[in-house]
């Protein structure tokens, strides 16, 4: 069963920014990406209250997503981003960023705590973020 609404058009949306942000750590490396973007859509919380569909988590401004703000957001989904997609789309989580709802690439060490959130692991170059459950208790939620 889906956890968000999603049109075919979501799904290429999705997997098209999974691959800008992520495509250099795999398709694990997407997939983590991809909770964050796929949480950001589920929950009612925070910096997320009116992000009710894939696009505008996409092109959500300020708070948003380096590729669609800094130009690098320009090449298609392609079969294999939509099918990592669709698996998120469906449910998947990956630790650490099954309740994520940031992701930065830091210089170095991940901080403890990012924007006053805290780090819930790292996989490859990207931090995960995850807010308290008091904060968010929407991103918790079982599907």
């Amino acid at each position: 069963m889906a956890v968000i609404k999603a049109r075919e058009e979501d799904i290429a949306l999705l997997g098209r920014l999974m691959r800008a942000e992520a495509e250099g750590e795999g398709e694990l490396g997407m997939l983590k990406a991809g909770n964050v973007m796929v949480n950001r859509v589920r929950s009612t919380c925070l910096d997320f209250e009116d992000i009710t569909t894939v696009e505008k988590m996409v092109f959500q401004s300020p708070g948003g997503f380096e590729a669609t703000q800094k130009g690098y957001f320009y090449q298609r989904a392609r079969e294999r981003d939509k099918r990592l997609a669709r698996k998120l789309i469906q449910g998947e989580r990956h630790h650490p960023a099954e309740f994520a709802l940031w992701f930065f690439r830091p210089d170095g060490p991940c901080p403890a705590q990012w924007w006053g959130q805290w780090n819930s692991g790292r996989y490859k170059l990207h931090c995960f973020y995850t807010p308290l459950a008091s904060e968010c208790p929407s991103v918790y939620s079982v599907y």
